[in-house]
């Protein structure tokens, strides 16, 4: 197929190409032409540069139009297909023959010689020697201000001036009022095989419909204007037997269709289109006017300033059920973000998707080194693992980032599709080069970023990661390339004789700045960060009344308990070197109230928590929470931040911060509350609110109504209203978290080493089968027991769960554990059959140990 389409980005390997109905192809440099592969070929083996042969960014600039012809449609990793362009004479004119070339006619061609008089242009057809005169060129190298001469492989828009000896030689014209008043008639005899796109025709009207035209041209050829290339001042002018002059911008030598554009700035061939600003992409417009709406394609806007935008279908809403076509009628006015402009159709490129105008970053401009951003993994290659951070923005996390230590097989840790957060270490949006880190030291660093030598002065702390260690001391990298030495005699307060045993390469310090000389890139650094004292070290070392240490809501952190206290834990944030105090409140211990006992209870003094998140910085203390449904809420972005963003019909995830006689006060994170009323608190008649919930309760709240001059929100916590869809994955993932937390309870008893009946009580696991000597039956049905495995615990069975059996004391019995409180060291027995049978075939003590128990993102309202 070949196209029409305007040069919209020049790098060194490729030529980034607009194309119509905002569309984008790419030209590797190997598909410009015979003259100019040739020599990169032969630069490349001698590995020395040639003197004639010239960079793409020399020879093409954004807003030039070429003609392409489509040579593949590639299916990227992440499932987006990437048009593959060639601007080769040799493909494009390929319908073209020597004895076919008439006077007037208008092609590509590309320079492939310089020579006195002038210039031999390759116009890829066989046979044909095409000489372009001097005088000829004169006025198109003073109007482009590209030096004093046309250079190799450069692209040409040539007219046929004279064709001689039968097409075998031809000479040529780019004289720019020549090439712009050609028109292509019927004495040149094009045909469909031949028919270039950029052509300028008269052509008739035949068919006028909202979708577009339906013109004939070169009286007996038929093509088709869509809505998008109707001239925008007279779209609704257009009548049967008109005739208009039209640029073709596609054709199809297999279907025979061709497409045409009736804007004005293409009617004159050689002129470039109207140039749209690259500054405005990722620029959120507050109000935008539907000018047109296509129920099939999208829908047309246009601007305060008059500039016309489009957004597909897709782009007009979350979803396609979500989408109403009465709120797209000429003149409704729309808030939207530009994502991309399209030079083709001098047109923005619009989303009206909320995840898009609320995102952080939409193009490679908005990251800058030192953002922590969130991606998904797409693919492994040798050099390292790929994410994904937007559809169109990419990193790479290179081999030695995997993680603090270097994994051999990152795909045994990562899977396609999983989530990651990564720090950017280097990006560069000319090159669309993102390169991330997972260094978990890195990511988390609260210190301050090193990106340039500017910023190294004396006395700065931060981390860094080695990247040699040899007999000499070690080089230490930071972000953006930039990086020091750490002399030997920096290395230690101690004597180190051979660094290369100490440390590793990808290892992450900390590390000082002792000297900087920017100009040279030369930097001296220390590992002895006590050695010479900085004014950043006393910082470091005061605690948080003195010195402000900030955390963001959602940002996780490792402690270490300090004190235990009755209704929480005083603990220390070990990433600031234990000198930042924080308060985790017994209730956000774990998502389980009952567990949220038991872990205070097991937890001591000196113990590590991993993996909590700061849920509130305000005020005396950071406050932190444990709770997996809170965090994954926070992590995957299904949370509000402010009461503006809150809508009804949301199902969020918060917590109990009241419970009053006459309903539930929820707060959820960053701070936003809700009241869900008596009548919406359970699914059954509610008495006493006291029964159904209890402050810290981890719930699933769906947002009922707003009332935003009293800042009121009304919550349903009624579990019909709030599963989101597969309840019983929920109440498995909710059970499989639930005995995560019981092993985790059970492995901390164990460390600790105390009582045999604590011991016991970690043996004793749901689904283990017990020999037991019935001890009393009381006259309610129910059992004790004993047994030499339960010594010191009470064992106990409900009139249920001692099914048909008639026991008496003394007798011995096998029964199967229901439940073990571990607090009140009791457990729970059946000695039903059907249960004792079952344990036989599948044990829930193997269920536990599995590996596969994964944290659940959501809970139904009353689970806990």
């Amino acid at each position: 197929m070949l196209l029409l389409g305007c040069i919209k980005e020049v790098s060194d390997y490729e030529l980034v190409v607009s194309l119509p109905n905002g569309l984008t192809g790419f030209v590797p440099v190997t598909q410009i032409s015979d003259t100019y592969s040739k020599m990169l070929s032969k630069q490349v083996a001698q590995g020395e540069l040639l003197e004639d042969l010239n960079s793409l960014s020399d020879i093409y600039s954004p807003g030039t139009l070429v003609r392409c012809i489509v040579t593949s449609v590639e299916k990227s990793a992440d499932g987006r297909r990437s048009i593959k362009l060639s601007i080769d004479p040799k493909k494009v004119n390929n319908g073209l023959n020597a004895s076919a070339l008439a006077s007037g006619m208008l092609l590509s061609g590309f320079v492939s010689s310089v020579e006195d008089h002038g210039y031999i242009i390759d116009i890829g057809i066989s046979g044909t020697h095409a000489f372009l005169p001097r005088q000829k060129a004169q006025n198109y190298i003073k109007a482009i201000k590209r030096g004093s001469d046309l250079k190799i492989g450069q692209n040409l828009n040539c007219v046929i001036v004279e064709v001689k000896n039968e097409g075998r030689v031809v000479r040529l014209s780019i004289d720019r009022s020549e090439v712009a008043a050609s028109l292509a008639t019927e004495q040149q005899n094009w045909t469909l095989s031949n028919l270039l796109p950029g052509l300028v025709v008269k052509a008739r009207v035949q068919k006028v419909s909202p979708l577009g035209i339906k013109l004939s041209f070169l009286s007996s050829f038929t093509g088709i204007v869509d809505f998008m290339h109707m001239d925008p001042e007279k779209s609704t002018n257009y009548a049967p037997d008109q005739v208009v002059k039209a640029c073709i911008l596609s054709v199809n030598p297999t279907s025979k269709v061709v497409r045409f554009t009736l804007r004005p700035t293409f009617l004159h061939p050689g002129g470039p289109p109207n140039q749209l600003s690259s500054d405005r992409v990722g620029a959120v417009v507050e109000e935008s006017t539907v000018k047109a709406f296509y129920k099939q394609f999208g829908a047309i806007f246009e601007f305060d300033d008059g500039t016309l935008a489009f957004a597909r279908l897709k782009h007009l809403s979350k979803t396609r059920k979500s989408f109403k076509p009465a709120a797209f009628k000429a003149g409704c006015k729309h808030k939207c973000r530009i994502i991309d402009y399209s030079l083709m159709d001098e047109m923005y490129i619009v989303s009206l998707k909320y995840k898009i105008i609320e995102a952080r970053f939409l193009q490679y401009q908005d990251i800058h080194t030192g953002d922590v951003v969130q991606g998904k993994v797409f693919a492994f290659k040798p050099m390292g693992m790929h994410v994904k951070v937007t559809d169109g923005i990419k990193g790479l996390v290179p081999s030695l980032h995997l993680g603090d230590v270097i994994l051999k097989q990152p795909e045994k840790k990562y899977n396609i599709g999983d989530e990651v957060k990564c720090r950017v270490l280097e990006c560069n949006p000319a090159g669309k080069k993102l390169i991330l880190t997972l260094k978990k030291s890195l990511v988390q660093s609260k210190l301050p970023v090193l990106s340039s030598y500017e910023d190294a002065k004396p006395g700065l702390i931060t981390h860094g990661f080695v990247v040699c260690a040899r007999e000499f001391g070690c080089i230490v990298k930071f972000y953006n390339d930039v990086k020091g030495l750490v002399p030997k005699n920096e290395l230690s307060s101690e004597p180190i004789s051979c660094p290369d045993k100490v440390f590793h390469e990808g290892q992450v310090l900390k590390v000082m700045v002792l000297k900087c000389e920017p100009e040279q890139e030369r930097l001296l650094l220390s590992f002895r960060l006590s050695s010479k004292p900085a004014p950043e070290d006393k910082k470091e070392c005061t605690p948080k009344k003195q010195q402000e240490v900030k955390y963001q809501v959602g940002e996780m952190v490792d402690v270490k308990v300090l004190k235990k206290k009755d209704n929480g834990l005083e603990v220390s944030v070990l990433e600031d070197e234990g000198h930042v105090v924080a308060w985790v409140p017994t209730a956000h211990l774990s998502d389980f109230v009952v567990n949220c006992k038991l872990l205070w209870h097991c937890l001591q003094e000196g113990d590590v928590l991993p993996r909590m998140m700061c849920l509130s910085d305000k005020g005396e203390r950071i406050i932190l929470s444990r709770k997996s449904a809170v965090i994954s809420a926070v992590q995957e972005e299904q949370v509000v931040r402010s009461f503006s963003e809150i809508q009804p019909g949301m199902l969020l995830t918060g917590y109990v911060r009241n419970v009053m006689p006459f309903g539930v006060f929820v707060e959820f994170p960053f701070g936003v509350t809700g009241l869900a009323p008596k009548v919406s608190m359970s699914d059954k008649f509610v008495t006493d609110t006291k029964d159904h919930f209890v402050v810290g309760q981890t719930v699933i709240a769906k947002v009922m109504s707003t009332d935003e001059e009293k800042q009121r929100v009304l919550l349903n916590l009624k579990v019909s209203e709030c599963s989101s869809g597969d309840s019983a994955a929920e109440s498995f993932a909710l059970l499989n978290q639930y005995f995560k937390e019981l092993k985790e309870i059970r492995n901390l008893l164990r460390r600790r080493e105390e009582s045999s009946m604590a011991q016991a009580l970690c043996e004793l696991v749901p689904g283990k089968q017990l020999q037991l000597v019935v001890q009393d039956v009381k006259d309610d049905g129910s059992a004790l027991f004993s047994g030499s495995c339960v010594t010191g615990l009470t064992v106990t069975a409900t009139r249920y769960h001692l099914g048909d059996k008639s026991i008496v004391p003394g007798e011995k019995t096998k029964a199967v554990v229901l439940h073990v409180d571990t607090l009140t060291s009791k457990v729970y027995v059946s000695l039903r059959e059907e249960l004792l049978k079952k344990r036989a075939k599948q044990s829930l003590s193997s269920f536990l140990s599995s590996g596969s128990q994964r944290t659940p993102s959501t809970l139904p309202s009353c689970s806990t």
